[in-house]
C-alpha cells in the first residue's frame, strides 16, 4: 500500500544528488508508488493542538541541476500521514529540540524516524557514553582544572564541541603544545556547553569509519580516510572514501548497541569506529549511504523502505487490534 511520506530537511536545491543520503531515500520511496511531501523545519508549526507543515508535494529524479520538482504548497496535518523522516543537519540547537517536541506529539502515530524524543534524549556525543567499555578515555567538562589533569595524563588528545558536526572545531592537541590555553579561551567564549577532551587515536590516520545500521542491525560500512595533514576525515572536510569490511571488534559493537538503538526508536543510524573505539552515534540526520552503496554494489535505500514497511505495517495491525 502506498505511503504517504513528508521529509523534514534542509533546502533540497543545496544537495548534492551524488551524495545526499536523504535524497536516495526520497527516490527509492517515489519508485515505489509513495507520495512525498517537503518541508524545511522553519516551516513545522504548533497550530491549536495539532502540528502542522507548510508543505509541497515533491518528486525527485537523478539529473543534476533539475533534481527536483515542488507542487504547491499546501498546510498538511503530520498526524494523518504515515512517516515523517527527520533529516534536517545539526546545530543540535533549542530550535533542533523545539522540532522534536512538536513531532513528539504525533508519534508514533505517524512514524517519526527517528523517535524525536529519543533524539533529543540521546545527543550524539554523549549517546555513546552509555558504552562505555568500547570509547577511548573521553572527558566532558568545562572545568580547565579538570581539563587540564587529563591533558596531563594523556598527553596527546583531541579537543572538540560537544554538539558540533561536520569536523568543525575539532583540534589535536600533542605533548608540550602551547595553545591548550588560548582554546579553552574560544571555547569558553563561543560555547556555554561543555567541551570534549578525549585521547587521540593514532589509527585515525587509517580512517574512520561509519557503520550504518537499520532497526540495530548493521548494514554496511565505508572508510573515511583523511587529506594529508587532516585528523579529520568527514567527507565535508575532504575524507575519501574506501571500500571496507566490518571487524569481528566493530561487529562486537554493533551487537552491543544495536538492541537498545532498536529499543530506544532510534531506526536510522550512522555510528563512526576509529580503531578498536566508538567515538560517535549520529541519530539526527546519519549520511554516507550513497558511498556504501557505490563501493559495496548494495542497496541500503532499498533495506530502509523494506524494513519501514514493514514497521507500518506492524503499527496498522495494532491499530486494527484495538
Amino acid at each position: 500500500m502506498p505511503l504517504t511520506i513528508a521529509i523534514q530537511m534542509d533546502p533540497i536545491e543545496c544537495i548534492d544528488i551524488y551524495a545526499d543520503s536523504s535524497f536516495i531515500l526520497a527516490v527509492e520511496a517515489q519508485s515505489r508508488g509513495h507520495k512525498l511531501f517537503y518541508y524545511t523545519p522553519d516551516r513545522l508549526s504548533f497550530l491549536d493542538g495539532e502540528i502542522v507543515a507548510r508543505a509541497r508535494p515533491l518528486e525527485v529524479r537523478f539529473v543534476k541541476d533539475n533534481h527536483f520538482t515542488l507542487g504547491e504548497e499546501e498546510k498538511i496535518n503530520l498526524a494523518e500521514l504515515d512517516v515523517v523522516l527527520m533529516r534536517q543537519d545539526p546545530p543540535f540547537d533549542m530550535a533542533y529540540i523545539t522540532a522534536t517536541h512538536f513531532l513528539e506529539k504525533v508519534h508514533p502515530r505517524t512514524l517519526v524516524i527517528n523517535d524525536p524524543a529519543h533524539v533529543r534524549n540521546a545527543p550524539e556525543k554523549i549517546l555513546v557514553t552509555q558504552f562505555k567499555d568500547f570509547i577511548p578515555p573521553t572527558l566532558i567538562s568545562s572545568d580547565r582544572q579538570s581539563i587540564r589533569e587529563f591533558v596531563k595524563k594523556y598527553q596527546d588528545i583531541v579537543i572538540k564541541p560537544l554538539y558540533g558536526n561536520g569536523g568543525k572545531e575539532i583540534f589535536h592537541i600533542k605533548p608540550q603544545d602551547e595553545n591548550l590555553t588560548a582554546l579553552l579561551e574560544m571555547f569558553a567564549e563561543k560555547y556555554r556547553e561543555p567541551i570534549i577532551t578525549q585521547l587521540y587515536i593514532p589509527d585515525v590516520r587509517k580512517g574512520d569509519k561509519r557503520i550504518i545500521l537499520i532497526d540495530g542491525k548493521p548494514v554496511g560500512g565505508v572508510l573515511r580516510v583523511p587529506s594529508e595533514g587532516e585528523i579529520r576525515a568527514n567527507f565535508h572536510t575532504g575524507g575519501e572514501a574506501q571500500k571496507t569490511s566490518l571487524t569481528q571488534r566493530e561487529r562486537k559493537i554493533c551487537e552491543a548497541i544495536g538492541p537498545d538503538l532498536s529499543e530506544r526508536g532510534l531506526f536510522f543510524v550512522g555510528i563512526d569506529v576509529i580503531g578498536d573505539y566508538l567515538t560517535e552515534i549520529n541519530v539526527t540526520s546519519p549520511t554516507g549511504i550513497q558511498e556504501i552503496n557505490r563501493l559495496n554494489g548494495i542497496n541500503i535505500e532499498k533495506m530502509f523502505w523494506n524494513s519501514v514497511e514493514l514497521r507500518i505495517g506492524e503499527i496498522k495491525a495494532g491499530k486494527q487490534l484495538k
